[in-house]
């Protein structure tokens, strides 16, 4: 028995779905609908809701983590070093709907809701840790830099989404993330 698409192709559809409809949305007919096929066959690939929904959280990061790596580079002083290379890639138009889904993410994982209030904190966590090996200091030093060059970049993200690209670059001048 062959399937028309693979798991991963399943799981970029569900990518693209959720870009379009939100996470809230994000359904086994709705990814069928928008690959053509039958929601059975989403369902071979993920069992369940929480499963496909964790995923493409999962590759949400995954993502981000690629988009970085050209620009993000180990044994950056501290935090503000960190936000400083970060933030021009992260504040381009094209990374607006990513963030406005990480968001809608926590959003969903404030109020408890499943997959999120698990999947959620698993991903912050894992930043902090990818954050913390770029960073120069011992252990204790690395960590603190991390949570606190991820406060940063998830603060003015946050503003962008809410308050616009201006009142975000007005901020990241003001805490010396760009000049």
């Amino acid at each position: 028995m062959g399937h028309k698409h693979s798991r991963e192709e399943i799981l970029e559809g569900a990518l693209a779905t959720a870009f379009v409809d939100g996470l809230s949305r994000l359904s086994f007919g709705r990814v069928a609908k928008r690959l053509g096929i039958h929601d059975r066959i989403v369902v071979y690939y993920f069992a369940t809701k929480d499963e496909l929904a964790s995923e493409v959280l999962l590759a949400l990061g995954a993502q981000l983590r690629e988009t970085l790596a050209p620009v993000v580079t180990a044994h950056m002083g501290d935090h503000r070093a960190l936000a400083r290379a970060a933030w021009p890639v992260l504040a381009r138009p094209d990374a607006d709907p990513v963030f406005a889904l990480f968001f809608e993410a926590n959003g969903l994982a404030a109020t408890g809701l499943a997959p999120y209030g698990r999947v959620v904190p698993q991903l912050v966590e894992a930043w902090i840790d990818w954050a913390a090996e770029l960073l120069e200091g011992d252990a204790d030093t690395r960590r603190a830099e991390a949570e606190a060059a991820i406060a940063l970049i998830d603060g003015l993200l946050l503003l962008r989404q809410l308050g616009g690209a201006a009142a975000a670059d007005r901020a990241a001048r003001r805490l010396g993330v760009t000049t």
